[in-house]
């Protein structure tokens, strides 16, 4: 197929995409709806009720914020890792805007000379997307965990060298001296390409997101990318049995041999928003845990490695 052609058929789907997705909306939320309750049912081969339902699970199953087990299980995986406290990798793709409008494009173009929308998202090893947003992520979750005989009260992601230095943030080393910071760096680097391996399969998924997308509407280019990143995930929960994940059996004993555990959920109440934020952009905490995690690493795969 001619690239004129497969621009075509992308612009054609894009165009039902958006048709369909504001019927359904005209359905749901104008007073006189487009399809009365019969017309539903024949327009979308269910009944409302049904497809409500089905809108909710989608929502609040396909792309939430991990709960409390889920987080665990985050955590426990990577500490078998070797990386303790660790519930993630986090990155950005960048989609090529290629309808961005001339008065926007300035603000949208980056090195390449093309407009494109970034894409930030939080990945595990089962290439689940936990967080899907354009713009930067929330607070990390507290937790508590030890490395190297220090505790630690606060979550990190894997990231490469683009993010700063903050302690919710571990990059890589990018000139190693020596076993153990060579060791370190290895080990980073295969971990945090969860995410690069979710950005591909999202994208040989659906062509849609591979090619640039088409519209005018940023915020319908949002839905389109968020859509994706459902059923992406749908597909993961389906195939999830057939992957080779991480063994945390030795976790599922007790809690004796556990070093990273949950914390309850505090509320945040705006007097101490700034410790927060100060605490996140701690870089001398960045420091400390990279530097614990560097001897960790060491001790759990050192000799296995040599």
């Amino acid at each position: 197929m001619s690239s004129s052609s497969s621009d075509g058929v992308d612009e054609a789907f894009e165009d039902f995409f958006e048709e369909e997705f504001d019927n359904i909306l005209d359905s749901l939320l104008d007073e006189n709806p487009t399809y009365p309750p019969d017309m539903f049912r024949r327009r979308f081969r269910m009944n409302k009720p049904l497809f409500l339902r089905i809108v909710e699970r989608l929502s609040t199953e396909y792309l939430r914020r991990p709960t409390a087990e889920d987080l665990q299980r985050l955590l426990d995986i990577g500490e078998v890792r070797g990386f303790p406290g660790m519930i993630g990798s986090i990155d950005c793709m960048h989609w090529e805007w290629k309808n961005c409008p001339t008065a926007w494009r300035g603000q949208y173009t980056r090195g390449s000379g093309k407009p494109t929308i970034v894409l930030e998202v939080v990945a595990s090893k089962d290439l689940w997307i936990w967080h899907a947003f354009f713009g930067l992520p929330g607070r990390t979750p507290k937790v508590k965990f030890k490395v190297n005989n220090h505790t630690y009260r606060m979550a990190y992601y894997l990231t490469d060298g683009i993010y700063p230095n903050w302690s919710t943030f571990i990059q890589s080393i990018p000139l190693p001296q020596g076993p153990k910071a060579e060791l370190f760096a290895k080990h980073q680097e295969s971990t945090r390409k969860d995410v690069e391996r979710a950005f591909g399969v999202l994208q040989s998924r659906f062509a849609i997101v591979k090619n640039p997308g088409l519209l005018w509407d940023k915020e319908k280019l949002g839905k389109i990318m968020r859509t994706c990143v459902i059923l992406h995930n749908m597909i993961v929960e389906n195939e999830r049995g057939g992957y080779t994940l991480s063994d945390t059996s030795q976790f599922e004993s007790g809690e004796s041999s556990r070093s990273s555990k949950v914390k309850r959920r505090e509320s945040l109440h705006s007097n101490n928003m700034l410790g927060m934020r100060n605490e996140v952009r701690n870089s001398g905490k960045h420091d400390s845990l990279k530097a614990d995690l560097v001897e960790n690493v060491w001790q759990k795969f050192g000799n296995i490695d040599e």
